[in-house]
């Protein structure tokens, strides 16, 4: 079972899947809001808040599918209405709007808003739920883990990577990523709602049954014409 488990490992999913998460994470387009509460006197700890957000997100990964069994939705139905979530976050990125707002109190701002909903929020979750319908456990795990060690890199470095690039660097960043956001869930609607719109697999096998067993009755009577 392990064997197999690892033999799924694919580079071209791993990749796919963490670009998807970068895009949706975009931790480095959070570095103003990171040092906006660091010049406020908030303790901004690196592996605290990259372990409670990758806690979050494995959490949601493995429990959320039985969440979702407990309101008769499928994997499949989630993932297209988080393709459309993702399609709004897109937009945002790229037409700098604002669609979801944060409102939260200071005295938890070590949890929020940077580990929820920036780094492990609505959108991650979504994504992740997405990801799983589209590609297999093991590469999104990995893409996962990629994604927490640059956001702990980030998050460990906020200052230099904020001079680094520069206002404009990070400025299209995000726009780039944005647009590939964009392309990224118009394919997960696609793919996913053509699963939902093509026939149960035990509706095509019972219809096989039939077929054959109809094909079964008509050979003695073509026989018997012989």
């Amino acid at each position: 079972m392990i064997k197999e488990f690892f033999t799924q490992i694919d580079v071209m999913q791993i990749f796919s899947a963490s670009i998807v998460l970068f895009a949706i994470i975009d931790i480095l387009g959070s570095t103003p809001i990171i040092i906006d509460y660091q010049a406020k006197g908030m303790p901004v700890k690196p592996l605290k808040l990259t372990l409670v957000s990758i806690t979050f997100m494995l959490l949601f990964l493995f429990g959320g599918e039985l969440v979702l069994q407990l309101f008769h939705v499928s994997v499949e139905a989630f993932a297209v209405a988080g393709s459309l979530v993702l399609m709004i976050m897109a937009i945002e990125m790229v037409c700098d709007v604002e669609i979801f707002k944060n409102n939260s109190p200071e005295s938890v701002a070590s949890i929020v808003p940077i580990v929820f909903p920036l780094v492990a929020g609505p959108g991650a979750f979504v994504a992740l739920i997405s990801l799983h319908a589209e590609y297999a456990m093991i590469n999104v795990l990995i893409a996962l883990a990629i994604n927490m060690i640059w956001v702990f890199c980030v998050l460990a470095a906020t200052k230099p990577i904020r001079n680094f690039l520069g206002e404009g660097g990070i400025y299209i960043m995000r726009k780039f990523f944005g647009v590939i956001l964009m392309a990224i869930s118009v394919k997960l609607f696609a793919t996913n709602l053509h699963v939902m719109m093509s026939p149960e697999p035990a509706a095509q096998e019972r219809k096989a049954e039939t077929t054959q067993v109809q094909a079964a009755k008509t050979e003695p009577e073509a026989a018997k014409f012989e």
